[in-house]
């Protein structure tokens, strides 16, 4: 007879086992974090370097993906939309193949989808926020859907100049958010795994 575990059970078994990880592994997470924050810091140094990289690796990630599943397609035309699927990794191929070739132009169409990003989602977080009106703090949402308008109208009206930074900056900003988190969570681990030993 098998005994069943409750959900709650299961899911502290798993926070449990998560806690011992990064315990045993704090050191190289604090290393790792600390790299993120330094490559996130050269990124915003480097703006037109970061963002022309981050080009020539969304060229490459988009080739080797397709070409992967390009193979995986080989001796498979019986399978549920075969067509598409063959459509999509030459659509990859293709599209690295011209991030590689002009990553000047790669660059001035990532920020126009990032443009356009932040308008949507700026409209949506006003809409949102405007929806939930009575609820407290209503205004934060209001007030960050505005900032991304805002954003995304000024970046709209520097464009070329902007294609040039803007990727870059972003990726300085996540690197370094990620990699604070991250080298924090492993302090304050280390931090209380030598309190509890002492």
């Amino acid at each position: 007879m098998t005994e069943k575990i409750s959900l709650e059970a299961a899911a502290q078994v798993m926070r449990e086992a998560m806690r011992e990880t990064v315990k045993r592994q704090s050191l190289w997470y604090l290393i790792q974090g600390g790299l993120m924050v330094l490559a996130g810091i050269l990124a915003l140094v480097y703006p037109l370097l970061s963002s022309v990289a981050v080009v020539f690796l969304l060229g490459w990630l988009l080739i080797i993906s397709g070409v992967v599943q390009g193979i995986s397609l080989i001796g498979a035309r019986n399978v549920p939309h075969f067509w598409l699927q063959l459509l999509s990794v030459v659509l990859s191929v293709v599209i690295g193949l011209m991030f590689l070739r002009d990553p000047k132009q790669a660059l001035v169409t990532l920020t126009m989808l990032l443009i356009v990003f932040f308008m949507v989602e700026g409209i949506s977080k006003v809409v949102f926020s405007l929806t939930i009106r009575p609820f407290p703090n209503w205004g934060w949402i209001l007030a960050s859907g505005l900032i991304g308008i805002l954003a995304a109208v000024y970046l709209w009206s520097s464009l070329p100049v902007t294609a040039v930074w803007l990727l870059g900056l972003l990726l300085g900003f996540l690197l370094i958010s990620e990699g604070g988190a991250l080298g924090y969570l492993a302090w304050q681990v280390r931090k209380a795994t030598e309190a509890t030993s002492n």
